[in-house]
């Protein structure tokens, strides 16, 4: 969960300790670095429980009828309810033109327009929250990062350099080839699991389920889970970072909004103590790439400006190791999560 308190972006689930202040230091930028410094790991399984919550919802909306499309009726399910904009009493004509354009601003702009100001608000002050904790497709991005990364040693095929074999918690990371057939295994599963959750959002979930487990799909429902499944092979195996950075409308809407707003919560480097960087775990000898480098899911840089971060998610890994690596030498992080960009 995330508060504002004075100006200072922080995590409820950061504990306050006593310090001694730095007369050097503004008073918010010592409560920044204590909050970041303490407990920030913890913020990890936050946000797994987050997403785990969200993915499980992603696939039993339709079944419960949460929210779905019945393509049979033509029209949402809503909670257990038909949402129509209410336009059949026009056309079978006991209603006036009046009523229907009411039934649509009610029934369709309205909703969509919070919606809509629900998200932007939310991206306004945070930027990509949701991304990096609700979306069920960056889920799956970070599954598939970390078996590849047991794998090949890198977290993408496109990226050019391995990763160290030590995590910066001190675990060691050794690339196994053996781990390529549960790459493999997760990328078609997770492939076949959203093409057939996705039909589900479309038709009547007992009907798919039912035809699924009889193994007696229509033509068209075969058609639709195989080319869905393959284009999500492809996607999830090779452009996976790709689409979450300019493919998804969500993201990129939630980034323009983000961007324009100078005081929204961001990852900021302190860079006069920059210095700290320099011994960075098992990259000291690297002065191109660091922890927090390398953690990054969408393969950002946090350690620049807000513009060249415009995809990010607010995921706060970049956060933990750089917490793990400065804790290590008892000093708090570089990086840390403050309304605004330090200059």
């Amino acid at each position: 969960m995330i508060s504002e308190n004075k100006g200072v972006m922080s995590i409820s689930i950061f504990k306050k300790t006593s310090s001694e202040k730095n007369p050097a230091e503004k008073p918010s930028e010592i409560i920044n670095d204590v909050n970041n410094y303490i407990n920030v790991s913890q913020a990890q399984y936050k946000r797994r429980g987050v997403q785990a919550f969200f993915f499980i919802l992603f696939i039993l909306a339709p079944v419960l009828d949460i929210f779905r499309f019945d393509l049979n009726q033509t029209h949402f399910v809503l909670f257990g309810s038909a949402w129509t904009l209410g336009l059949e009493p026009f056309l079978m004509g006991q209603a006036t033109p009046g009523h229907a354009v009411m039934n649509i601003i009610l029934r369709g702009f309205l909703p969509l327009a919070g919606l809509l100001l629900l998200l932007g608000w939310v991206s306004w002050k945070y930027g990509r929250l949701y991304c990096g904790w609700m979306c069920p497709h960056f889920s799956v991005v970070e599954t598939i990062n970390n078996l590849m990364r047991r794998a090949s040693g890198k977290l993408s095929i496109w990226d050019r350099k391995k990763l160290p074999e030590k995590r910066p918690d001190g675990r060691p990371v050794t690339p196994n080839k053996l781990y390529w057939l549960l790459v493999f295994i997760a990328v078609a599963g997770f492939s076949f699991l959203w093409a057939v959750v996705l039909l589900t959002y479309l038709l009547p979930p007992a009907e798919i389920y039912s035809n699924l487990f009889h193994a007696e799909l229509t033509p068209n429902q075969t058609r639709f889970i195989a080319i869905g499944s393959a284009l999500l092979t492809i996607e999830f195996m090779f452009a996976r970072h790709l689409f979450c950075r300019f493919g998804c409308a969500v993201g990129v809407f939630q980034s323009f909004i983000w961007m324009a707003n100078p005081k929204a919560m961001v990852v900021s480097f302190q860079r006069q103590k920059a210095y700290a960087c320099q011994d960075c775990g098992s990259y000291k000898n690297d002065d191109n790439n660091k922890a927090c480098d390398d953690i990054c899911p969408m393969r950002l840089k946090p350690r620049t400006i807000k513009r060249s971060m415009f995809t990010c998610t607010q995921c706060a890994q970049c956060l933990t190791v750089c917490n793990q690596v400065q804790g290590d030498v008892n000093q708090p992080p570089v990086i840390r999560w403050q309304p605004g960009q330090d200059e």
